[in-house]
């Protein structure tokens, strides 16, 4: 966007990414099956380093929109994908360890059903285990996410999150609330 202080993000940090070398067949906004209005408070953990940023989600069948703000209200980054593909847009003092394509292929995992996350899995020939609070994958054999929630059954946007990335090196705390409708 010209005069503004947001960047395109080069191709590799835009590719939703589960591991390195290991992309996700991203589903498309519509296989989450319901459209979400949600704010959520993000704690991201990463050699020794802290990242407190709020985000807003909006999810229709059309698009998936997130916008991230850090604590002073800077925006750091914005993701849309649709159909048509995914635009990210970043702030130039994001640290690149923070790859919103990765943060995307994170989201589908952990939220979209169990079935979408499988069918997105396959060409990587990664595996889903999942229960009423947990989730984990494997990619070649070896545990690449693992994550607990607190949320009821079915109200995935109201809670807390709390997972490693294990492939990437990084662990997330989300506390998030959805938009009465």
């Amino acid at each position: 966007m010209p005069g503004s202080s947001i960047n395109s993000e080069p191709t590799d940090a835009r590719t939703p990414l589960l591991a390195p070398g290991e992309p996700l067949a991203l589903p498309r906004p519509a296989d989450l099956g319901q459209s979400v209005e949600a704010a959520q408070l993000i704690t991201a953990r990463r050699d020794g380093q802290t990242f407190v940023f709020e985000g807003r989600l909006s999810i229709t069948p059309e698009r998936f929109l997130l916008a991230g703000v850090d604590s002073l209200g800077r925006r750091a980054m914005t993701v849309t994908w649709t159909d048509a593909g995914l635009e990210v847009e970043t702030a130039p003092w994001l640290p690149p360890a923070l790859r919103p394509g990765s943060m995307l292929a994170d989201i589908v995992v952990l939220y979209w059903p169990e079935a979408a996350v499988r069918r997105a899995l396959a060409p990587t020939g990664g595996t889903l285990s999942a229960d009423a609070h947990r989730r984990s994958v494997r990619i070649g054999g070896k545990e690449v996410l693992r994550a607990e929630h607190s949320w009821a059954e079915g109200a995935p946007w109201t809670g807390t999150l709390r997972y490693a990335n294990l492939a990437w090196g990084y662990e997330i705390e989300v506390q998030s609330t959805a938009a009465p409708r």
